[in-house]
């Protein structure tokens, strides 16, 4: 009538086969997708000077924008002018967006491109605090500088 078998009762069994399935295919797209997560920072590193170019002496460039910022007093230059100071940044991003507007109505572009030129270099002792230097950093970034680049060595404490 129902179901009976002759010694008790029905005894259950599990079919594993769809489940893996389901895990064969779960461990086939998480291989595809772990090499497309971006692992790296990319950092432009400056090649090796030719032998030709080492008797060369170089002219500093005068679009050069250098950010320096002084451990003892924590003050912000531009090109060795004054800018501000750490805890507050807003100077220094309102002459960066002034500069950067005057490239761009001027017609300065990056050489080998069609882009203004906003290459800013930041000079920072190693004994300065990383979220000071960060905070300079920000200002650049909110005036639009791109790349920037960071010194930190050969600088007087």
């Amino acid at each position: 009538m129902g179901m009976s078998s002759g010694s008790g009762g029905a005894t259950p069994n599990i079919n594993v086969t769809p489940l893996i399935d389901v895990l064969l295919v779960l461990l086939i797209i998480f291989m595809i997708i772990t090499p497309t997560k971006p692992h790296k920072f990319e950092a432009k590193v400056p090649a090796e000077p030719k032998p030709e170019d080492q008797t060369v002496v170089p002219r500093p460039n005068p679009l050069t924008l250098v950010i320096g910022i002084n451990n003892a007093d924590k003050k912000i230059t531009l090109n060795n002018e004054p800018a501000g100071d750490v805890s507050n940044a807003g100077e220094l991003t309102a002459r960066l967006i002034n500069i950067f507007k005057e490239r761009e109505t001027g017609g300065v572009l990056r050489e080998g491109t069609n882009e203004v030129e906003k290459t800013v270099f930041i000079k920072s002792p190693r004994s300065m605090k990383y979220g000071e230097v960060v905070r300079v950093i920000d200002a650049a970034k909110q005036a639009g500088a791109q790349p920037i680049g960071l010194q930190i060595d050969d600088l007087a404490e």
